[in-house]
């Protein structure tokens, strides 16, 4: 027996085993559909909400999933968000939905087991439900100005940031939170230490805002929240950014985290009675 060539299989055998663990499949997006939520309430309304909405419909084109477009409320029922891996809100803002019994229905939708994506001023919306704010990981506090400046990536091993830089150069709006939840996981962090502000009022609001986190502040974050799972991306604001490569990427990479992560919706574990019951 040729114990040498043995042992050379074995080695071989466990190569080729490592690289397949290694290799990670393609998420198969044939027969999802996507909802893409732009409503805002009363505010400031970004002119990027139509950029988003064509570079999803053209990743819908590019990779086989459907994507509905909506922009009233009334999309927000049990029946019909059951046809749905996930729910995009783009650059939202301020209150989105039109009575509670709505807010309800898209609260059974993530106790189901459902997807949702957050872009941009998503985390300005519905500013005064507590459940909402909790999904989000946070809720709006203030943003410098627009402008050039570094994010660092934190988990490197996260899908949403594959073949993204390690510090990130971009032209945007540093957001900061407030009531953040302590249960994300954050994927990029702005690198505060890079803004530049136009004045000592503009440099008291970074300290002040920033407050105890020091250089880094959460700029894209996950987390597995009441039955359901979000990513959030606060980058976003510059309508053009939209047809960038590098950040359709992270958009890209983000709904298929989210869609790899969740599985056919099962509304009997839907529990909340309101849209404010206790989180179980």
């Amino acid at each position: 027996m040729n114990y040498n060539k043995i042992f050379i299989l074995l080695l071989f055998s466990l190569f080729v085993s490592n690289i397949n663990a290694q290799v990670k499949k393609t998420f198969n997006w044939k027969n999802v559909q996507v909802l893409v939520y732009t409503k805002n309430g009363k505010g400031y309304v970004h002119d990027n909400i139509p950029s988003a909405v064509a570079c999803i419909q053209k990743l819908g084109n590019e990779n086989g999933f459907k994507v509905d477009i909506a922009d009233t409320a009334l999309v927000f029922t049990r029946e019909n968000l059951k046809k749905y891996k996930m729910l995009i809100f783009t650059s939202t803002n301020n209150d989105v939905f039109e009575n509670d019994e709505q807010r309800l229905a898209f609260r059974h939708y993530i106790e189901a087991g459902g997807g949702f994506v957050g872009i941009h001023s998503v985390v300005g919306t519905e500013r005064n439900w507590t459940w909402f704010k909790q999904l989000l990981g946070g809720t709006f506090s203030w943003h410098a100005h627009f402008q050039k400046y570094k994010v660092a990536i934190i988990d490197a091993q996260h899908p949403s940031v594959q073949g993204i830089p390690k510090e990130w150069e971009i032209e945007d709006e540093c957001y900061f939170e407030k009531e953040m939840y302590p249960g994300i996981h954050t994927i990029m962090a702005q690198d505060v230490k890079t803004l530049k502000a136009n004045d000592e009022k503009e440099a008291n609001l970074i300290k002040q805002n920033n407050g105890s986190f020091g250089n880094y502040y959460p700029a894209v974050w996950h987390h597995f929240f009441d039955g359901g799972v979000a990513w959030v991306t606060t980058l976003g604001h510059d309508k053009k950014v939209y047809s960038d490569a590098l950040y359709v990427k992270h958009i890209f990479q983000g709904m298929q985290f989210v869609a790899e992560n969740t599985s056919k919706l099962d509304f009997k574990k839907a529990y909340s009675e309101n849209k404010d019951s206790v989180v179980k």
